[in-house]
């Protein structure tokens, strides 16, 4: 087993991030996001040091740069403490690299002008996102060079023009959680009790969300959706994949039908004189808010253990959600009230 972080490593890290959190937008200091009614606003409060006096439309893009920079600065900083951060660690940064991968490659094969844009990652980045639209170039000889095919192009499944995007994130997703939840279990018991109930749980979330994703969006049949789940087998438990497949036979217009589903609480619920419909978007802001709560509970449970550093940083990214969530509603004329109100985020 590689050698885990000393306890003055660990002692180090818990009061920085005990730090950080005591200055985010969680908890109590969300209620500041209330009284928002203008981006302008937002950015002074988020970076009273350095706000930006931009047109509106400009301002918007700006503003989420800078917030994503600001968590993946916090959450790095806290990473890089480490002389040798476990892989586990690693790759949670990493989380942000999967994700612009995606966008990044899918942006080549759209033929778009201008390069998206990625956060520069430090020594924790792999990919090479200065050489798009070149795909071969950005991954070659990196993990993520299986998704390559010979004669180093792109793999032909993964440009399939009807389901392309969704194979591709499939396929990153797929590959990022079972790297995640092998680098899990190479940490000692004593440092993963909480990260393994709350990643379980993210993943059958994030299965349960996918799936409803592909049926009310995409209208994709539950024999196609099945291939584009996360399957992770637990031990005695089945897989991570089980509460999603139990509810693909589930009708998207009939409530009663999700009544002894597991997750059926995260469901929106059923409004008098409309025809119900089940909302993705609704059960992923709920998901989401049971992910953050549970985090919160378990992140001052077991200070000097690698979970506190866990539960850290997905605290930081819940952050990073509800201030871009905030600056795009903002940007579309609603109250900061109002922006609160709508994502259910509670003090």
């Amino acid at each position: 087993m590689r050698s885990m972080p000393g306890s003055g490593e660990r002692a180090y890290a818990y009061a920085k991030a005990c730090g950080i959190i005591g200055k985010s937008f969680i908890g109590k200091r969300t209620r500041n996001l209330e009284k928002m009614i203008a981006l302008s606003e937002l950015d002074r409060l988020v970076f009273p040091d350095a706000s930006r006096d931009l047109p509106e439309k400009e301002l918007l893009l700006n503003l989420e740069d800078r917030i994503t920079e600001r968590a993946v600065n916090s959450i790095i900083s806290i990473v890089d403490g480490f002389l040798k951060p476990p892989q586990f660690l690693t790759l949670l940064v990493r989380s942000y690299e999967y994700a612009e991968l995606s966008n990044a490659i899918f942006s080549s094969l759209e033929n778009e002008k201008n390069a998206p844009p990625y956060t520069d990652l430090g020594r924790f980045q792999t990919v090479r996102f200065n050489a798009w639209p070149d795909i071969k170039a950005m991954i070659e000889k990196t993990e993520f060079d299986f998704l390559l095919a010979d004669d180093g192009s792109l793999k032909e499944e993964l440009k399939d023009k009807e389901y392309g995007a969704v194979s591709l994130q499939t396929v990153l997703d797929r590959h990022y959680y079972s790297a995640l939840w092998e680098s899990l279990f190479a940490l000692p018991r004593k440092d993963r009790h909480a990260a393994e109930r709350i990643l379980s749980e993210e993943i059958s979330l994030k299965n349960c969300g996918w799936a409803l994703r592909l049926r009310a969006y995409y209208e994709m049949p539950s024999d196609e959706v099945k291939s584009h789940l996360v399957d992770i087998a637990v031990r005695r438990k089945g897989t991570l994949a089980d509460d999603a497949l139990r509810c693909l036979e589930f009708p998207l217009d009939s409530p009663g039908a999700w009544s002894t589903w597991r997750w059926k609480q995260f469901l929106n619920r059923e409004s008098e004189g409309r025809q119900w419909q089940a909302d993705p978007r609704f059960f992923q802001n709920s998901a989401s808010r049971y992910l953050y709560h549970l985090a919160r509970h378990y992140f001052r449970q077991h200070p000097f253990s690698l979970d506190a550093i866990f539960c850290f940083i997905m605290l930081k990214q819940f952050e990073e959600d509800i201030l871009t969530s905030g600056a795009e509603g903002l940007s579309m004329g609603m109250s900061g009230r109002d922006i609160i109100s709508l994502l259910g985020v509670e003090s």
